[in-house]
């Protein structure tokens, strides 16, 4: 049975219609870890050192511990724990390969708070650059790194 041009007109109109509207699914919604490489920024006569552990989610944070060593005042390192918030539109960003911007804390192993700002740069579905600031009393620290979504080992 042949089906008239007309409805199969509008079958087809309606399937492109659904397919426009429908929202895809974001491909990073399964990651739940983020490896930040370690960085480096030069200071006066010196230089910081940044490592973290794998940040892991935590609804829209990323979560983490932090170790900054400052080079040739060993005194003046730190460790604490650093969170970002990376919502869900801005990993739909970094999906359509568009740059994220963020915001975030730290505290240090003194309780002292630090403000955190940056954005992440993809390079690929999965991974890309990474600029984070970190407020220190009255300097603003900027490191250059890269990042790569991971899942969790189960």
């Amino acid at each position: 049975m042949q089906m008239p041009r007309s409805v199969l007109c509008l079958f087809l109109l309606l399937g492109a219609v659904g397919a426009l509207t429908a929202q895809p699914a974001p491909i990073l919604t399964g990651w739940d870890r983020v490896r930040i490489s370690p960085m480096k920024t030069s200071i006066y006569v010196g230089s910081v050192s940044l490592t973290t552990e794998v940040f892991g989610r935590n609804g829209s944070n990323l979560v983490s511990t932090y170790d900054a060593k400052v080079w040739p005042w060993f005194f003046w390192g730190e460790t604490g724990k650093i969170s970002i918030t990376l919502s869900d539109a801005n990993l739909a960003s970094l999906a359509r390969g568009e740059r994220a911007e963020f915001t975030g804390t730290a505290t240090n192993h003194k309780n002292k708070p630090r403000t955190v700002t940056g954005y992440a740069q993809p390079a690929d579905a999965i991974s890309g650059k990474i600029k984070v600031r970190i407020g220190v009393d009255d300097t603003v620290l900027i490191f250059n790194g890269t990042y790569r979504f991971e899942t969790a080992m189960k």
